[in-house]
Formats: structure tokens, sequence, C-alpha cells
């Protein structure tokens, strides 16, 4: 099944897609529904006659995270190589742990929404096509034998980064956690869907030109491991965001760096999930 949360008539509702349009589901808010539906339960029921796609306006399928999302750094080995490659210094990786960090949002960006310039206070600004996992339970001590039984589902996020601040304050909070710098969507494909841990082809084109290939297959920190090492110190309440990392081919990997201007569309895609579109304003 696929999710969504969008503009129908002015107001903002949840629903989930079918062959017919948009079935609207009885929940105020995507967090809402995800708390209230078992991950296993998916067979979510609409008796009202769905509406045609082209009338409702597409938002991130959880507008208003209720935490920061949890991020994974340089989780693919192209991307570490290429990022070290870029900065040594500031992207250096002297374990092989897991490199975390959080992205504040406040407001998710839409699909086929704006990604914003800050002219004057970002020279450097670079995409990156993730894969979401959302929790779905409260998650706690989960082994990464169980961790399957905690995903709720997932979205494609656009870890959208400002390379100059990111790497001039030698830590990635700022750079990374800008208003509008968490595009996501365009729905949420439920955890049934795909098999677990997902193997989903992964791509993002700038102006059409494919930037990024690669398939959540070969992610060096798993899902199950992440899902385990994480609960071993903290909650993950339901709706919790994580963000997994991006493959080799974002801007700063190129020769000369190929950062993103006014104007620029990213399209980030993942194989049954569907396409993120955002546009440089």
């Amino acid at each position: 099944m696929k999710l969504i949360t969008c503009l129908y008539k002015g107001e903002e509702r949840v629903g989930a897609l079918t062959e017919e349009g948009v079935a609207f589901l009885p929940y105020p808010d995507m967090n809402t529904l995800i708390e209230s539906l078992p991950p296993a339960a998916f067979a979510v029921t609409s008796t009202a006659k769905p509406v045609p796609l082209e009338d409702v306006t597409l938002l991130a399928p959880i507008p208003r995270p209720r935490q920061d999302v949890i991020c994974l750094g340089m989780n693919y080995r192209d991307h570490e190589k290429e990022a070290a490659k870029y900065d040594a210094e500031a992207f250096k990786k002297e374990k092989p742990a897991a490199v975390y960090f959080s992205k504040r949002v406040s407001r998710a960006g839409d699909p086929d929404g704006d990604i914003p310039r800050y002219e004057g206070l970002v020279e450097r600004l670079d995409y990156e096509a993730e894969l979401a996992v959302i929790i779905g339970k409260t998650a706690r001590n989960v082994k990464a034998e169980n961790a399957g039984d905690y995903v709720f589902g997932y979205t494609v996020l656009n870890d959208v980064s400002a390379r100059d601040l990111q790497t001039g304050h030698k830590q990635w909070y700022f750079g990374k956690g800008l208003d509008g710098f968490t595009p996501m969507g365009p729905c949420i494909l439920t955890a049934d869907e795909t098999a677990f841990p997902p193997a989903l082809d992964i791509s993002c084109a700038v102006n059409g030109e494919e930037r990024q290939r690669s398939n959540t297959a070969l992610l060096i920190h798993g899902i199950p491991e992440i899902i385990e090492e994480l609960s071993a110190g903290m909650t993950l309440l339901p709706g919790t965001i994580i963000a997994t990392g991006t493959p080799a081919g974002v801007g700063m990997g190129f020769d000369p760096p190929k950062f993103l201007s006014a104007g620029d569309v990213v399209a980030c895609t993942i194989q049954n999930v569907g396409t993120l579109r955002s546009t440089v304003r």
C-alpha cells in the first residue's frame, strides 16, 4: 500500500493510493495513523469514494515529524570515498562504526516543492537521495533479527546539504538542518510491499542528468543493524524517520563540483516508492 498526505479542497488529508485515485482515511494526520496501526496490519480501509489523484496536492507524507530525522553519514562505500576526496579532514572516518547525525525538521518539504537557495548564506548547495525508514511502533532494545517487525514503511528523502556550512562548522547539524532542507515523499510504501531488508534501486537526476545510481542492498550498515544499535540506547517512537545514507554522485563528488543553482530541478527516485522532485528557488 502507498500512503500519502495531501491537500484536498484546502484541507490536509491522509489517504491511500488506489487504482481509482485517493481513498481518504479516518485519521487526522500520518503520525496518528502510524501510531494507531500496528506495522503488520496494513489492511487500511475506507468507505469513501476515491477522488482523482489530480484533484489533490501531494504534501510530504509526514509533514511535521515529531522528532528530528536521524541520519547516517557515508553509509555507501563509494560515497565515503568521494566525500574523503572532497575534504579529507571534514569527512575523515577513522573507525568502521556508523556515523549518526540529526536533521532538524520543523516542516518537511513537499513533493514538487522548493529547495530554498539561501543566497548569501549558502554557496555550495548539494543533494543526497536517500531511502528513509519509518518506525511503526515503539522500539527499545530491538535485536537485528526482529527489526523488520518495527518498520512501518519507506519513503524517499533528499538530504539537502550546505557543504560550506557543513565543513566550515566541523559538524553537520547547521549545514543540513536549514528550513526546507528535508524534502520527502511522494508517499510511504508500507513494509509489506517489499522484502526486508529492502533491495531497491536508488537514483538521482539534476535537470535530467543522472548523477546517482545504486541499490539499497549496498548499505554499509544495514537497516537491521541500525535499528538494533540505535534502540539499544534510545527509544524510537512511532513515526521516527531514519535516513539511511546516500550513494556516490553528489555534487561535491565531481571534479569540479556540481553544486545546485537557482532553477535546478532535482529528482530523487527509489524503486517501487516513486520520485521526489524539487526545484531550487
